[in-house]
């Protein structure tokens, strides 16, 4: 769902540019009031773990793909303050690093995946799972949350194209939430899988109460590992069909109004100059890189943050 540059009008980039804005200013000053800094860490976690997930593209209906979101999964774990900060991390770096996503479209993707997403995903999860909610309730409550957001995400996406005249609100608005209601399936399922893995190797991460320093310390460890595992076993791998977006700007014919990718460290996740001839190790290397960089990046926004008397 990264919308490349010439999909919209700088109007309506603005615009949304300016609402993101707000939206992120909020969640920081929330973070900067709240968040203990035991739990800084996780957030560095949250940030590599969506990074790497979102390499790992799952096929859907009619040719399409999808990918993991992941801002209910962080909304879980770190809260919807700092799932913000998450998504704004991993969307400016896929942005600045690896050319996913416009330059002028940066504003609507962070409004519609790091603003949008976290807070649909948390009303609706907090209003489903309740004070008392057992695991079940809250894998349910999770997993519903993350089709609804990826669902909202969409049709903001769709507004935010329309509005631009790229192409009809009666054509995009129901070709995004066809697509993005089954893609929203997948976001689920893997939501509610990982939430299972955490509840049951850290159930305290999941449960109301300051985790142990020691707790935190070593699933941020396992945790980053096995988001650079699933870069090397699984991204190499993922679909390579056309995202809902893409699919949907092939069908209405407004795929040519994209622009080429601007310059990037590196583009389309590959670092062939240390790879060699290996499209495979150059994903990997690229998808590693780009997972510890998320960490880095994350981890330092939410420490700088910390109170210093906290």
């Amino acid at each position: 769902m990264h919308i490349p540059d010439g999909f919209l009008d700088l109007q309506t980039a603005a615009v949304a540019a300016v609402v993101a804005g707000l939206g992120i200013a909020v969640a920081l000053r929330d973070v900067k009031r709240n968040l203990p800094p035991r739990r800084v860490p996780l957030i560095g976690l949250a940030a590599a773990f969506v990074f790497a997930a979102q390499m790992l593209n799952f096929p859907v209906a009619a040719g399409t793909s999808g990918h993991l979101i992941g801002a209910v999964l962080a909304c879980v774990l770190v809260g919807p303050a700092a799932a913000v900060v998450v998504m704004t991390a991993v969307l400016v770096l896929q942005c600045l690093m690896f050319a996913d996503g416009g330059v002028t479209a940066l504003g609507a993707n962070l409004l519609n995946m790091a603003v949008i997403a976290p807070a649909v995903g948390h009303v609706v999860y907090s209003t489903l799972k309740g004070s008392t909610g057992g695991l079940r309730r809250t894998l349910l409550a999770a997993g519903f949350a993350a089709w609804c957001a990826t669902l909202v995400a969409s049709l903001a996406c769709a507004a935010q194209l329309a509005a631009s005249g790229t192409v009809p609100w009666s054509l995009v608005l129901p070709a995004m939430g066809g697509v993005h209601m089954v893609i929203g399936l997948g976001e689920a399922v893997i939501t509610m899988l990982v939430l299972a893995v955490v509840a049951r190797a850290r159930p305290e991460l999941l449960r109301a109460g300051e985790p142990a320093a020691a707790a935190i310390n070593s699933t941020t460890a396992f945790g980053l590992l096995a988001a650079l595992g699933l870069v090397a076993f699984v991204a190499p791998f993922a679909s390579s069909m056309p995202d809902g977006l893409e699919h949907v700007a092939e069908k209405l014919g407004f795929a040519a109004s994209a622009t080429a990718a601007h310059a990037a460290p590196l583009p389309d996740y590959a670092v062939m100059s240390l790879a060699g001839d290996s499209p495979l190790l150059s994903t990997v290397l690229a998808g590693g890189i780009g997972t510890l960089v998320a960490f880095a990046v994350a981890w330092f926004v939410a420490r700088a943050l910390t109170p210093a008397h906290a």
